[in-house]
This record gives C-alpha cells, sequence and structure tokens, in this order.
C-alpha cells in the first residue's frame, strides 16, 4: 500500500530561476529567499532517500473536460516558456514518470465521481509551474519520479476535492510506493498593469496588490501552521475575492488527498512570504503527522460519490 509522507504549497514564480545577477537588480541587491527557501528545502527533504515518487499539482496546466495525470516513462527535453521566453528559456529537463501510479490515479476517478485520463503522449507540453520547482527540488535526484497533474478550467471546489481523494486512493493501491505531493502555485494573485509593474519588482510584500490580498494571504499562512486547514476551506468564497491562482485548485486537490477539514498537518514556512509584481508567493512544506494526516493512525477513506449522469468516458467527443 502507497502513502503520502509529506506535502508542500510552492511558489514557482520566473524569478527564481532567473540568473542570481538579475534577481538581485531586481530586488535592491538582496537575494529573494523564494530561493534560499527552496534549497534548504530541497537539503531537508527532497535530498532524503524515504520517498519515490512526487505528484505535482500544476496551477499553470488547464485542462478542459477531464483532469489528465502524466504517465510517460521519462519526460526531457528543453523547456521555453511561451509566457516569459526571455527569462526561461531553452531549460534542460530530464527525469523519470510514474506510468503505474498515474495509471492507478485514474483508475479511483469513478470511484469519486469524476475523470481522469493518464496519457503518456511524449509531446504532452511540460509547464513551467512543474519545471521550476523540478530544477531546485529534482534536478541531480535521478532516481527520483515525477508525475503531473493539472487543474480543470471547468471544475469547481468540489470537482478539485474529489481529484485530490482520487489521487490519495490512487496512491494507496499502488504498492510501496512514498508520495510527495506538490500545489504548485501562488496565494493572491493579481498582477499589477504593465506600466506600472516594473515599480514592483521587488519581493518586499508591500508590493502586494492590495493590503486586503496581504492580509488574506497572511491570515491563511497562520491558520497552515496552525494545521487549521478547515479554516482555509471554509473560507474559499472570502478568499476568492483576491483571485489566488488557479481559484486556488492546486491546494484544493491536495486538501482531497489529505483529508481535507480534518488535515491536521502543521506547516512550516522556507524563506520569507514575498511578493512577485503583485502576487503572494510562499514556501509551506507538511510533514505527515506521526498519527496520520487527520490525526488517526490511517486515513479514512470519503465514501463513495456517485458519478453524474450521464457520464461517458470519453468526455472530449462532446467538445
Amino acid at each position: 500500500m502507497g502513502e503520502i509522507v509529506g506535502a508542500g504549497l510552492l511558489a514557482h514564480v520566473p524569478t527564481i530561476v532567473l540568473p542570481e545577477e538579475v534577481r538581485l537588480e531586481l530586488n535592491e541587491g538582496k537575494e529573494i529567499t523564494l530561493v534560499t527557501g527552496l534549497r534548504e528545502l530541497r537539503e531537508e527533504v527532497f535530498e532524503r532517500d524515504d520517498y519515490d515518487t512526487v505528484v505535482v499539482l500544476d496551477s499553470h496546466w488547464a485542462t478542459t473536460v477531464e483532469f489528465v495525470a502524466t504517465a510517460q516513462h521519462r519526460r526531457a527535453g528543453l523547456f521555453t516558456s511561451e509566457e516569459l521566453p526571455r527569462g526561461m528559456c531553452r531549460m534542460p529537463y530530464d527525469y523519470p514518470g510514474d506510468p503505474e501510479l498515474a495509471h492507478n490515479i485514474a483508475k479511483s476517478a469513478d470511484r469519486h465521481g469524476t475523470w481522469i485520463t493518464a496519457i503518456d503522449d511524449d509531446h504532452l507540453p511540460v509547464y513551467y509551474a512543474t519545471i521550476n520547482l523540478w530544477k531546485f527540488l529534482g534536478e541531480g535526484l535521478p532516481d527520483k519520479r515525477w508525475v503531473t497533474i493539472g487543474v480543470c478550467q471547468t471544475g469547481d471546489m468540489e470537482d478539485h476535492l474529489r481529484l485530490g481523494r482520487a489521487l490519495a486512493d490512487g496512491i494507496a493501491a499502488t504498492p510501496g510506493r512514498r508520495v510527495l505531493v506538490i500545489a504548485s502555485g501562488a496565494l493572491s494573485h493579481t498582477f499589477w498593469p504593465l506600466r506600472q509593474l516594473r515599480d514592483h519588482e521587488s519581493s518586499d510584500p508591500a508590493h502586494i496588490f492590495t493590503a486586503e490580498a496581504r492580509a488574506a494571504d497572511e491570515e491563511r499562512i497562520a491558520w497552515f501552521k496552525e494545521g487549521r486547514h478547515d479554516k482555509v476551506l471554509d473560507t474559499m468564497d472570502e478568499f476568492w475575492k483576491y483571485k489566488p491562482e488557479a481559484k486556488f485548485f492546486h491546494y484544493l486537490m491536495m486538501a482531497g488527498a489529505l483529508g481535507e477539514q480534518a488535515c491536521v498537518a502543521t506547516a512550516r514556512q522556507y524563506g520569507a512570504y514575498e511578493n512577485s509584481i503583485g502576487t503572494g508567493q510562499v514556501h509551506l512544506w507538511f510533514d505527515r503527522p506521526a498519527d496520520g494526516w487527520t490525526g488517526t493512525a490511517a486515513r479514512p477513506v470519503p465514501s463513495p460519490t456517485p458519478p453524474p449522469s450521464p457520464s461517458p468516458r470519453t468526455p472530449h467527443s462532446r467538445v
């Protein structure tokens, strides 16, 4: 039986992969702590031998009629971002995938009333919400497998929680697998307009788009440190006012895998809470509590949620 042994809400902002001299120029001569935080996280968590696979819940990869899990045996190539090709250009990547796990996640979809497909197409694009974190946390660790799952742009909060439940069941169905889950994305996520953003490139959170957005981010960071996932989930309507990245679907998928409101894992923070041209960024890591993610020795298996009717197995045929 597989298990989730650690999880994190991590920032992937393009700044972290810029050359050091450029980072210092943008940040008033200081290193951004999102970089130093990832270095510390790699040393303390990702260089250990107590996990096999990393599953990235990628806020930049938006599917439409189903969730998709990458199922390639290996992903390798050069990555140039369509969004920021000057800063993220021809970045090499090469890492093994975990087809067995991806297919087990997909097989768990029906039980939770959702649709997940495992795709092994070598030409499937990759996104920097995965690649930037792999560069810090996975590069140079050739035996660690990486799988990515995107958000679904037609889904809502419940759909992404269901994905998380299926993810947990798929991991449990994979014998011996020990998995780290990364929710890759930001907190509040409003950019400064183009003609103003160059005045707000410092990492100082004074540059967050509004004081209200900063306060909402900091409130949730405090809740995460207290293990109060219930408060985060119960106030999503309020948080959506501050436009969290991808509607915070990356976190919601992770929460679905960890027990949702019952999750009691407390966060430790790597680096500071920082600005990225108006958006709120932080690295928070959750170790699996000794008595389980929900305070019990074993994660409770959610009751089956009946799938919507009709439930065609090839939803793309309707598009």
